[in-house]
Formats: structure tokens, sequence, C-alpha cells
């Protein structure tokens, strides 16, 4: 018989699509079996007074279990622990000496707890090895019962974005659905949020902290998952991310030259792929199999109800007192369904932020929209509290500056992310709650009188800053009151803020402002070496800049200090090592032990690691003049051995090597992305992500036109969402993706929610 060799290609191509679509979105090797297996005994046979001792890379080895008595201390807790790891150590030394004869009973168990094939090498090797997982079955019914609360929310959000439903199981490895959950290393919130990474999708600052609330974390978490997806292409490449980055994860890829889970989970040796990124894929595996059969595991359980809310966008920035009297709802009611809100806020020494999307039980009454339109204008706000700064005397203390200011302690911490109230230094400012020695305008003074329709500029104020506060367009403003430099305006000056429409503004005037420059070469974004942190950005950042106060900008600067110089405490510190030995908070977590490693810049797909050739790959934001810097070499140096004439410039995107004299990889990796956290940090203060866009490039089309005079986003952002793609050659049909921007305003002022 003879087939067409077009006939043949049609088959293989039928064939092959088959395949493909049977492919399971989240697959199980029979090799990753065992490990899913551990993860199901942790969830499902031992709860948090008891947990194995095992192997750290083959999980089925399991030498024992340890229970510890009620009400035993962490120090006794981990003597004991110590006594039996001294004790495993010596039986395996010995058995991997050789000795297989006259074995006793201890012997014999751990010998069994490996398959018969094991050799001495094996053995020997098992030894730096040991591993103390605490069980987690007490904390998993629990979570169980308390998902019913947010579930048909997170599946709703889950079906909208064409994402697994399985996904819905997430939080269980996370936090138990727990939504007051907070790591050692800043993640926070029932899907764990970092700072760096929730800031891309919510809003985090001193009164309004989203990651803390499940229904924006949510959609925040469905968003970062589904980016996660384009850049990977890959369900468990992406899972995976999600506690290691995606640079982590494209790392491996390239490594072992395949995106198979199963080599990349037992091969990839990356510094940084510590324990608990190597067994995240395979504990949501057993999460979804436990959150499935949860009567199979737990018996008959009684999940929360579902939460009967509704919600209402505040008109106004209103104090808390009045929106307890407006709404008829206690103060520890508000709290429990908006845990967004700071203390600050529930202390009164903030407003609830104008456009806030309150929750509130669907018991509650009368329409509260009706309610809110109630309060009294002498009682609404145009603006937020303003903050007041301190600086910190020598002996001063937390407790002093709260009662000089008639502020709270526990606001005054909270406002600062300080570790504890006694950790203070000489020479820190402090953020303070606002305490009315600037009072915001309320309603009430401005609709008093019907021919108010100027604004008298007050210390602090900017031009956007004004036109938020009276709901007026900056570009309007500025022309109603002949203004050309939005920059100048001075204390005292009157601007109108009321009257005709001189000008229309443009219909982006919400998103990044256009640049109207010739579009910027790849090599003229990063180029400049006389570049500073605080211009990084290109051309967002002298507008973004522009906007933020003196007192925003002395905060900042205080914060980044602070960050710097407390770096554990700030996200900075190193994975424990796998074995967990010398370490008594890896020997006995008091957290759930995946959400520990989540990476600072989990969402950045950029490699910003030192490769085995002491050379790097040129990253967005970055001059021959940092790299200088992080080495503490001259520039001329790193030209020399790169062989590049004066005045040439790096290239995002190619490599670079790097002179290591006098300053270690690690050291040098440390001070980069402390430098990209910061940077990006900054940008995402002012913007955030909400969807993604994508876009087949035409003939003639250029992609630096498109970043920044159509989609008008920053070129660093559209290379992360498109790492692979060398910005200089985009070929038409080629498919870019496009971050959509949503303009956030101040930090004292509201950002609104969508799903």
């Amino acid at each position: 018989m003879k087939f067409h060799t077009g006939w043949l290609a049609w088959l293989g191509a039928l064939l092959a699509g088959a395949a493909s679509a049977q492919a399971p979105t989240f697959p199980r090797p029979a090799e990753l079996e065992p490990d899913i297996a551990f993860w199901t005994r942790v969830y499902t046979e031992i709860d948090t007074k008891s947990g194995f001792i095992h192997d750290s890379r083959n999980l089925g080895v399991i030498y024992r279990v340890v229970r510890f008595d009620e009400g035993e201390s962490l120090r006794s807790r981990n003597r004991e622990l110590r006594s039996v790891y001294e004790e495993l150590r010596e039986i395996l030394g010995r058995l991997a000496s050789g000795k297989r004869d006259g074995l006793s009973e201890a012997e014999r168990r751990v010998l069994e707890a490996w398959p018969p094939d094991v050799t001495n090498v094996e053995l020997r090797a098992a030894t730096e090895r040991l591993r103390f997982q605490l069980g987690q079955s007490d904390r998993f019914r629990s979570g169980l019962i308390r998902a019913g609360t947010w579930k048909p929310y997170i599946e709703a959000v889950l079906e909208r974005r064409g994402l697994p439903r399985e996904l819905v199981a997430l939080p269980h490895v996370e936090s138990s659905f727990d939504p007051t959950a907070y790591s050692k290393v800043g993640a926070a919130g029932m899907w764990q949020f970092t700072r760096s990474t929730g800031l891309r999708y919510m809003r985090i600052d001193h009164i309004v902290d989203e990651r803390r609330d499940p229904y924006f974390s949510t959609v925040a978490a469905a968003r970062l998952l589904e980016s996660n997806y384009g850049v990977l292409q890959s369900w468990p490449l992406a899972l995976t991310a999600y506690n290691h980055g995606v640079s982590g994860m494209r790392r491996a890829v390239q490594q072992q030259r395949t995106d198979a889970i199963e080599v990349i989970l037992r091969n990839y040796d990356g510094r940084t792929f510590g324990f608990a990124s190597r067994n995240f894929y395979v504990a949501f595996l057993a999460a979804v199999d436990v959150d499935a059969n949860a009567e199979k595991y737990f018996g008959a359980l009684t999940p929360n109800p579902s939460a009967n809310m509704l919600t209402v966008e505040l008109p106004d920035f209103v104090g808390i007192e009045a929106l307890e009297a407006a709404l008829g709802i206690d103060r520890r009611e508000l709290r429990h369904w908006n845990p967004a809100l700071l203390e600050s806020v529930w202390s009164g020494d903030k407003f609830v932020p104008k456009g806030f999307e309150l929750r509130l039980p669907a018991t509650s009454g009368a329409d509260p929209a009706v309610r809110l339109a109630a309060i009294p204008a002498a009682a609404r706000y145009t603006a937020q509290m303003p903050d007041i700064f301190h600086r910190v005397g020598r002996g001063e203390t937390i407790s002093e500056i709260a009662a000089r200011y008639g502020v709270s302690m526990t606001s005054l911490v909270e406002l600062n992310g300080l570790r504890s109230r006694n950790f203070i230094r000489a020479g820190q400012v402090l953020r303070l709650p606002g305490n009315g020695a600037t009072a915001p305008v309320t309603l009430a003074q401005l609709d008093g009188d019907p021919d108010v329709s100027t604004y008298v500029v007050r210390a602090g104020d900017s031009v956007g800053r004004i036109a938020q506060m009276f709901s007026v367009d900056e570009t309007v403003l500025l022309a109603n009151n002949g203004i050309s430099d939005r920059n100048r305006i001075y204390v005292g000056q009157k601007v109108r803020v009321r009257g005709p429409v001189v000008v229309e503004p443009e219909p982006s005037a919400a998103i990044v402002a256009a640049v109207e420059e010739e579009p910027i070469r790849a090599e003229d974004v990063v180029q400049a070496e006389a570049v500073t942190a605080s211009s990084v950005t290109v051309a967002d950042a002298a507008d973004m800049r522009s906007r933020l106060e003196e007192q925003r900008l002395l905060a900042a600067e205080a914060a980044l200090a602070t960050v710097m110089e407390s770096g554990v405490d700030a996200g900075f510190e190193a994975p424990a090592a796998e074995s967990g030995a010398d370490d008594l908070d890896a020997l006995l977590p008091e957290e759930n032990v995946l959400a520990s490693e989540q990476a600072d810049l989990a969402a950045d797909p950029s490699d910003y690691l030192v490769a085995a050739d002491d050379s790097i790959e040129v990253q967005a934001l970055e001059t021959l003049g940092h790299y200088a810097d992080w080495l503490n070499i001259r520039t001329q140096r790193l030209r020399d051995i790169n062989q590049m004439p004066f005045g040439q410039a790096v290239v995002i995107g190619r490599r670079l090597k790097l002179d290591l004299t006098n300053v270690d990889a690690a050291t040098f990796e440390q001070r980069r992305q402390a430098y990209q956290q910061h940077t990006q940090e900054a940008f995402f203060l002012a913007y955030q992500i909400t969807d993604t866009l994508e876009h087949v490039v035409r003939p003639g089309e250029s992609l630096w036109v498109l970043a920044q005079r159509r989609y008008r986003v920053p070129v660093w952002l559209v290379r992360q969402f498109n790492p692979d793609l060398n910005l200089d050659q985009v070929h038409p049909g080629t498919v870019v993706k496009f971050p959509a921007l949503r303009l956030v305003a101040d930090a004292d002022t509201p950002t609104q929610a969508s799903n």
C-alpha cells in the first residue's frame, strides 16, 4: 500500500494535535508519584504537633514520625529533633560503610526505608539530607472549612479569565485559606504575595494593603498565574514560578533543555532552587487530590457558607466614625469585611479612601449608597488626611513619639513596617498618621458658597493632587489657569478649579503619558551612564515623580534606607539550607513551609544571576555605570575586558563579561536585584497592570513606537512580558504582548480594584 507524502504529513499533524489535546493540564509523571504521596500524608495523616523526618530529595524515604508533647516548648522540640538527627546520621554512616549484617532494630528500619538496591554512595549522601516536615492535617482541615467562604468567588474569577479550575486549591498550599497569614519574608494574605509582586496588581501602601483582602488578592493571583503561563507555556512551570519566580523557571528550562517538570524537579540544581520550590508543584497536586476527596480523608465537613455581602464605592474621603454612624455597623464588623484597610484607618488617623470598594454584609439594611449620601458634607473630605514625618532623636522610643503626636503605637509601627515597637534608630524618618495639623478641605467648605471656584495652593500640593481633589482633568486645570509648567505652582497661589472647559482632555489621560520625542532604540534605553535610580523609568519616571509631593519623596527615601539596612525583614533573606540541621526555624517551621521561598522579583522573568563564565545578560534599567558601582571598579575596566570603545553603550539582551576581583558573584547579584526591586517598586507605586493585550506586528511597525505611543508602556516592562524577544528585530507577524496599565493615584488617594 502506498501513501502520498502529503497525506502522511497531514496524518502526523493530526495525531500530534490529538495527543496534544489529550495532554493533561497538570501532568502527573510516575516519577513524581512518591512526592505527591508524601505531601498527601503531610496534609492528611500528621498534624502540627508531629512531623516526618525524611530524606529531602527522596520523599518516599521517611525515617521516623516524631510526635511532640502537648505544650512542649519550641526549644525542647528542637533539642529532641537534634538528638534524632544525630542518631540517624550515625546509623546512615554505618550503613554507608557497607554494614548489612547484624543490624539493630533501628538500623534495619532505616535501611528498609530505602529501595533494596540503594548504594553506599547514596546512603553517604543521605547523611546530609535529613529534613523535618511539620504536619499540616489540622491546618488543611481548617482550610477546607474556611475555603467555603471564598471558593465560589475564586472559581468565578478563574472561569472568567479562562484559567484551570484546579487552581482553586492553591491557597491550601500557600496559607490554608487564611487571609491573615503573614510569612517571615513579608508575603501576606491568602495568596501569599510579596510586596514587590503584589504592587503590580494591587494597592499596597500605608493606608490600604489589598494583599490582605481575599477578593482583591484573588484577582491579582489570577493575573499573576496567567502572566506566568504566558511566558512559560506550561502549567507545572507556571505554578512553580509562583514560588520560585519566572526567571528561575526560565533558567531551569534553559539549563535542562526541556520543560518536562519531572526532569527539572529531579535534576535542576539552581543555587536558589531550594526545597520549597522543588516541591511546590507536587504539593499542589496533593492539595488538589485532598481538596477533591476531603470526606475520604477527614470525614464529613461543613464548609463555611459563601460570603453574603454587597459592595459600595465611597464617593468621598470619610472617617471611620462617620461611616459607623451612617451605616449603623460597628467598626469591628466593618474591619472583618474590609481587611485591606490598615490600622491607621481603624484608629481614625486616616480616612477611608475615596473610591474604595467597601464590603458590607448583605443584611445591613437600607441601601448603603443612600446611607453614604446622607453623611453630612462637613464629614466628607476632598483629600486624605496628610502625612506627617518625624526624625527620630537619640534615645527616643516609639511610645514617646506616639504620645507626642497623639497617635497609636500600633498604627505607627504598621505605617513604617517596623519589626517591632522596640526597633527604631536615631536619624530614622518615621511616617506619622495625620493628626489634623493640616486639615483637608470638606465638601461643606466647598459647597457652602456656590461662588467658590478657586483653591488656594497649600504646602505639599501638586497639580495632579488638586485635579484629583476636584475631579477635574489636569489638562483642563492647566489651561484654565494659564499654567504652562505643571511643576511650577506655589503656596498661596489661587487656582481656578471650576468654570467652563477650555480644552478637551485626551481620552488616554488616565494612562501613562505619551512620549512625544522620536522613538528610542534599544541601545539608547539603558545606556545613559549618568542615569540615576530616580530616572530609570525613562519618560514615565519624570511624569510619575512630578506627581509626588516633597513629603512623599522624603518618606520613600527613608523607607528605602530602612529596607537596605534591615535586609532580612525586607525580603533579602537567603533561603535556608536544604538539610536545615543547624537552623531552628528550618527544623520546626511555624508557617506553611512551601510559602517561605517566594522570590521578591517573582513576576520578573529577567535573569539577574551571574553565569559560570562570569558573564551576565544586560537587562533594562541598567547601565555600564551601574555594573561598575556594584563591582567596585571603574567603568573603563568593563569596557576593556569587553572590548567596548568609549561611547559604545550596553545593549539589552546581550551578554557582558564582569570583573569579580573586588566582589563575589553573590554580592553583585544581591546589589543588582535590590536595585531592580526598588526601581520597579517605584514604578508600580504609580501604575498597575490590569490585563495583557496581544499585538500582531505589521510591516513597517516599530516596537519602540508601539510601546511609547500606542500602548504607552515602558520598554523594560514590554521586555518582561516578552523575555525571549529581540526588541530590535521584530518581524511582521510576530505576536507581542503588551501589559495594559492603570494610573494609580498618589499614595494618599485610592485605586479602585477591578476584576
